[in-house]
């Protein structure tokens, strides 16, 4: 897991509050989801006005977690995130936006988490909202799943400012490949299942870690963290408001590893050419190196590594950013090895706005339709007052995404 401390963050984390409480608001439907949190509120880490529960899940259904019961709960649970969000925000000195952590698959994570970032962007017009939101395996969660992706990734486009997608499939891959690496086989007994969930969870953590716990190109001369990480990422990597859809990769090594060799390991992961054959391109690039104490970073080729491999654009004059921090100061997850400390440790980590998204708007589309034809599970969203319009609407909002990517 990630440990933050006001030293290890730098001073005046954005993630801290003056007083050492995390600058956290805790929302789910399902009491049971929050408890673990409870023990941050005994340890004086959160406040416990920041954990804001209801009194039973949303049915993975988008329509009821968008909407609620209908009754007083609904509203109240909203009512309770937006207040908790407000005071939180009045706490900062500076508050520049709303970062969100959510699932695009269930009930909760993709209608109640969709309805937040809208009421957020209607009492914080000018602040920034960048969302890190989970998609589901291409099959298999739910028989809704493809509802829900539809509608929550229709309505973050809508109101947010940037999209950071983790995908199901690709972080139980790399975590299963993890998972060989440290014990040598795998199998589906219970333990292991558990064990690639928590690697899946850690890895995560770490790329999210990697990319927006404070730089040096973004603090003071007195290292002050400015705390404006993920509000410089998205004008880094979204030129276009049309296009703000990004993918993140990440290397490490307890090692000096060269960071050339960081950069190509990185690319491995990179679709480069979709299945009819379309090369994929990348309007930008930020590259986020950790460890970087001799300043090699920007005098190896990883960068224009970076550019090629990425395909980037032609029409943007400056496709790939960087930041570079001296020494990993936060404990980042390491399977292998359940903290990297090394003195030597690298870590690069990149963000991209790559058009290889469409291959998953394309599927959630077509699977959607398909559904939506012989009129599967309809009723459960006609109950909380969706209606086939809505369906329209938000497959039209992603089809013009995906022409947006596929036309530069």
């Amino acid at each position: 897991m990630l440990s933050k401390t006001s030293e290890q963050c730098g001073h005046g984390s954005p993630y801290i509050t003056k007083e050492g409480t995390l600058a956290v608001v805790c929302v789910d439907s399902d009491p049971k989801v929050l408890r673990r949190a409870q023990r941050l509120v005994r340890n004086k880490t959160l406040l416990e006005s920041n954990i804001v529960q209801g009194k039973g899940g949303r049915g993975n259904n988008w329509a009821y977690g968008y909407h609620g019961h209908w009754v007083e709960e609904g509203d109240q649970l909203l009512q309770q995130a937006m207040e908790a969000v407000r005071q939180e925000a009045e706490r900062r000195d500076y508050y520049g936006g709303t970062i969100m952590l959510h699932s695009v698959s269930g009930g909760t994570g993709s209608g109640l988490g969709s309805r937040l970032c809208e009421e957020i962007r209607a009492e914080f017009p000018v602040s920034h909202i960048l969302t890190v939101s989970v998609v589901p395996h291409q099959s298999g969660e739910s028989p809704l799943q493809h509802y829900n992706t539809l509608l929550s990734l229709a309505a973050l486009h809508r109101s947010s400012d940037a999209i950071l997608l983790f995908h199901n499939d690709q972080a139980l891959s790399y975590s299963r490949d993890l998972q060989k690496k440290v014990s040598g086989t795998f199998g589906l007994s219970s333990g292991l299942a558990q064990g690639t969930l928590s690697f899946m969870n850690k890895h995560i953590v770490s790329c999210i870690a990697g990319l927006l716990l404070p730089v040096h190109n973004l603090t003071t001369a007195s290292n002050w963290s400015l705390g404006v990480e993920p509000w410089e990422l998205i004008r880094s990597v979204c030129p276009m408001p049309a296009a703000k859809l990004l993918s993140i990769t990440q290397a490490g090594s307890r090692e000096k590893l060269k960071w050339d060799s960081l950069a190509s390991s990185t690319l491995q992961s990179v679709p480069q050419v979709s299945l009819a054959g379309r090369s994929y391109t990348s309007r930008a690039v930020l590259a986020v190196a950790r460890g970087d104490q001799d300043n090699s970073f920007i005098m190896s080729s990883a960068l224009n590594k970076l550019k090629r491999g990425h395909r980037c654009v032609a029409w943007n004059p400056f496709p790939v950013d960087h930041w570079t921090v001296c020494v990993i100061l936060c404990l980042f997850s390491d399977p292998c090895n359940e903290v990297c400390l090394s003195p030597n440790a690298h870590l690069l980590t990149v963000c991209s706005n790559h058009s290889s998204v469409t291959s998953l708007l394309d599927h959630v589309v077509h699977r959607t339709k398909e559904m939506i034809c012989v009129r599967a599970y309809l009723h459960w969203y006609e109950r909380y007052g969706v209606e086939d319009q809505d369906f329209q609407q938000a497959v039209e909002t992603l089809l013009k995404v995906v022409e947006e990517y596929d036309a530069h």
